[in-house]
């Protein structure tokens, strides 16, 4: 049965609330012009982490400057990597070969990232000194079991919090053992946590998906000069490999690009244009959900690079209708739901999402805050355990609660271009973690967007 929200009890409970932070919206003018997104993460924390593993000098172009992925440099540098910033979205690694880590002096902390903490776990469970992997508090609360179970099963020694949750404390084993693993998610981050480790272990390491997903992971060791095998769903390399230097240029992040897209379809009269983005198939389904609700989405000067094919994007206002989202696109989506919820918002209809339960164990419950903060502006929403029915219609304009969480903020600064109020989004301090400048850029395009 649906769970429903109670829109009356919420707006006492948003009345009460003091924010750290907000950004202050109201309906925007047509949105128009041309960005250039920030980085890639996925792929931004991989390079770091393959780069420092590799016996010599990596060039990293494109580099975010988030406080993500610098979370990632400062904890390689802590293990005696030398990295040096050049200039800004450039990083050069001085690789220490996969068995040239040194032991830190102190805990290596992820801050809110749980990419760095779930691949980190495989990359140091077989290296011979022992470390502890913290975080702040939201990914303090975030599941890694789905990563400690089966390195576990390669011989790791890693212990956690009540409930398999952060810190991760890992203590020197020895060379682990390739296992096959058929994982039970579909998880990007699952999978590279294997595969690092495998690097390292006795034997063949093999990972069987439930589902394709990104495989940055895979290309990029390919890049590196590993030898692996890898298809949709399935990735297989053999331990005992190293790493040799290369040059790495990141391509442009949908999840960021996703904000302005979605944006620019609600709003009427715009059209702009976001070069260089990465389309790789198993990170862009919610362009393909967006097209199949009617947007005006055209790809131009699309090419083929070493870590995927890239593109600009070109985006018109278009109006959406709801649809049922298919489950085959839920995990090609999961870091851009948020701001699905908003396009929905707005679309005329009933959008019906189901299979992404993954949500709920994110930096924040995300269904929960962006079902609450949508009844807060006026739009119907019946939530359910793994998903939402969201009842399209024009938001009201108010105060939501972003819960810390950048996504949640941003996918409501997306929804505010379109109210017929200001909307007032509280504790937005975590959208660095993801998007440096986001309100710059916004503003650039004709956002009605007050700084933070």
């Amino acid at each position: 049965m649906p769970l429903s929200i109670s829109c009356r009890s919420f707006a006492i409970v948003m009345s009460e609330f003091q924010p750290a932070a907000w950004i202050a919206a109201s309906p925007s003018r047509p949105l128009r012009g041309e960005i250039r997104v920030p980085g890639d993460k996925s792929i931004s924390h991989r390079a770091i982490m393959l780069a420092a593993l590799a016996d010599g000098i990596s060039h990293v172009r494109g580099f975010l400057e988030g406080e993500d992925t610098r979370a990632s440099v400062r904890i390689f540098q802590q293990l005696g990597v030398r990295i040096d910033t050049p200039g800004d979205g450039e990083r050069i690694v001085h690789g220490v070969g996969i068995d040239g880590l040194s032991a830190p002096a102190a805990a290596l902390d992820c801050g809110n990232s749980g990419t760095a903490m779930r691949l980190l776990a495989g990359l140091l469970a077989a290296q011979p000194f022992a470390c502890q992997l913290i975080g702040d508090e939201s990914l303090s609360r975030r599941p890694m079991r789905r990563v400690t179970e089966p390195l576990a099963q390669m011989g790791a020694d890693i212990r956690s919090a009540e409930d398999g949750r952060p810190p991760l404390v890992i203590s020197p084993v020895g060379r682990l053992q390739g296992i096959a693993y058929p994982s039970p998610v579909a998880s990007a981050q699952v999978k590279s946590a294997l595969l690092l480790a495998g690097l390292q272990a006795e034997g063949e390491t093999c990972v069987r998906e439930p589902h394709p997903t990104r495989d940055y992971t895979e290309r990029m060791l390919q890049a590196f000069g590993v030898n692996i095998e890898y298809r949709p769903g399935f990735a297989r390399l053999r331990g005992g490999q190293r790493l040799a230097p290369c040059d790495i240029d990141v391509p442009r992040d949908f999840s960021s690009a996703a904000f302005a897209l979605v944006a620019a379809t609600l709003v009427p009269a715009s059209d702009i244009s976001l070069h260089d983005i990465g389309i790789d198939p198993r990170r862009t389904g919610l362009l393909q959900l967006l097209q199949m609700m009617g947007a005006d989405i055209e790809l131009q000067n699309r090419r083929q690079t070493a870590l995927g094919e890239v593109a600009s994007l070109r985006v018109r206002h278009a109006p959406l209708n709801g649809i049922e989202v298919p489950m085959t696109l839920v995990p090609d989506m999961i870091d851009e739901f948020p701001v699905c919820f908003a396009a929905a918002a707005c679309a005329r209809g009933t959008t019906r999402i189901r299979g992404a339960a993954e949500l709920r164990v994110k930096e924040s419950d995300r269904i929960r805050a962006m079902a609450e903060g949508l009844c807060a502006l006026g739009i119907a929403v019946d939530e359910t355990p793994d998903g939402a029915d969201i009842h399209g219609g024009l938001p009201v304009g108010g105060e939501v609660q972003s819960l810390g969480d950048h996504r949640i903020a941003m996918s409501f600064a997306v929804l505010a271009q379109c109210a017929r109020q200001p909307v007032r989004i509280a504790d937005t301090a975590n959208v660095a973690t993801s998007y440096p400048g986001f309100v710059a850029q916004m503003q650039r395009l004709g956002f009605a967007l007050q700084g933070m």
